[in-house]
């Protein structure tokens, strides 16, 4: 990554945003830049809004934001180019767009995804080799359509120049790396702290940990391992009574963790479990659906899209469609509400 703590002159950010961006990440990532100007007296950092068009660009919680530039109008040299998508990351294939990705990269610029910005990346060619990291509803599509590219639960990964971070809030933290990185970690310890972020995390931490998910840190031990055990066994996936003799315990006590602290049981935590695995393939690839079914353990095309619409409350044909349309205030998956246990009604991205 480069070094500008010794240079003259601003770096540089490009903060691209694609219809639908993440609004938490945006402010998450660039408030501690200007937090760090602040505490200096200086401009060690400069960052300019840009677009695919002149058009107003909306993020995915009806945030609109205006007057940023057309991405071929910037006429400045970027240190970074920082993508922010979020739904839909397969509209940035567009020839003249990866065109000027490639140019960027190619000139040495730290090419940036935030959320599903590594999709982006990954669609111009330019993750080949590198590890990402991608928000966790998004992992599995990634990991099917770029088996190319590293992928772990990781919160951010810096790799060479190439750097990315699975969104919200810890796009903070991948902005305070970058500090820490240039200008030592008294000024990122300074900046966290006036923006009010409880520490310096490193990506490494994780996105989902284990003390909290799935299910939250009041679930006993032997539930989280059995959430586990099946979200690590989705293609085949395990009978109840190899489940419980994995982990120790008997079939009706398991039966009973689950009934308490899901409220159903988990056989059928566990068809919701490959569900919400077969949504994320659904509306993020364009893998055959009688492969998807198979991928998440069912049988077939017919049973899986019975149970499906069940879940869901649409055809796993027309969600490929329609899941893939951002709209104002939209929460998706919304699968709360058609069958979900509450412990998993939480797990929808803002």
């Amino acid at each position: 990554m480069n070094d500008h703590a010794s240079e003259s002159r601003p770096c540089t950010l490009g903060l691209f945003l694609l219809p639908g961006f993440n609004s938490l990440a945006l402010h998450a990532f660039a408030d501690p830049f200007r937090a760090a100007n602040y505490l200096v007296g200086t401009t060690l950092y400069e960052w300019h809004y840009l677009t695919v068009d002149d058009e107003p660009v909306v993020a995915s919680n009806g945030l609109e934001i205006t007057g940023a530039r057309p991405f071929d109008t910037l006429g400045v040299e970027l240190d970074f180019l920082v993508i922010n998508a979020s739904w839909a990351p397969e509209q940035s294939r567009v020839p003249r767009l990866q065109n000027w990705f490639r140019r960027l990269a190619r000139m040495g610029t730290v090419m940036c995804g935030i959320d599903t910005g590594a999709f982006v990346l990954a669609y111009a060619g330019l993750m080949t080799g590198y590890k990402a990291a991608v928000h966790y509803e998004h992992i599995a599509a990634f990991r099917e359509l770029f088996p190319e590219c590293g992928m772990d639960e990781d919160m951010f990964v810096f790799d060479r120049d190439r750097l990315t971070c699975c969104g919200g809030l810890a796009a903070a933290d991948m902005a305070l790396e970058i500090i820490r990185l240039q200008q030592g970690i008294d000024l990122a310890n300074a900046a966290s702290r006036y923006i009010f972020h409880e520490r310096l995390r490193p990506g490494s931490e994780g996105q989902l940990p284990s003390t909290r998910e799935p299910v939250g840190h009041a679930a006993p031990e032997r539930l989280r391992d059995a959430i586990i055990l099946m979200e690590r066994n989705l293609e085949q996936p395990l009978r109840l009574p190899e489940i419980a003799e994995t982990l120790g315990v008997s079939q009706r006590q398991l039966e009973r963790l689950f009934q308490k602290y899901t409220g159903v049981s988990p056989v059928r935590y566990y068809v919701d479990v490959r569900l919400d695995r077969a949504r994320g393939l659904i509306t993020q690839t364009e893998l055959p659906i009688v492969d998807v079914a198979t991928g998440c353990g069912f049988g077939g095309a017919v049973q899986f899209a019975r149970a499906y619409k069940q879940r869901f409350g649409i055809a796993p044909s027309v969600d490929r469609t329609e899941g893939r349309v951002p709209f104002q205030f939209r929460s998706f998956p919304s699968h709360a509400g058609v069958g979900a246990p509450a412990a998993r009604a939480q797990d929808q991205k803002p």
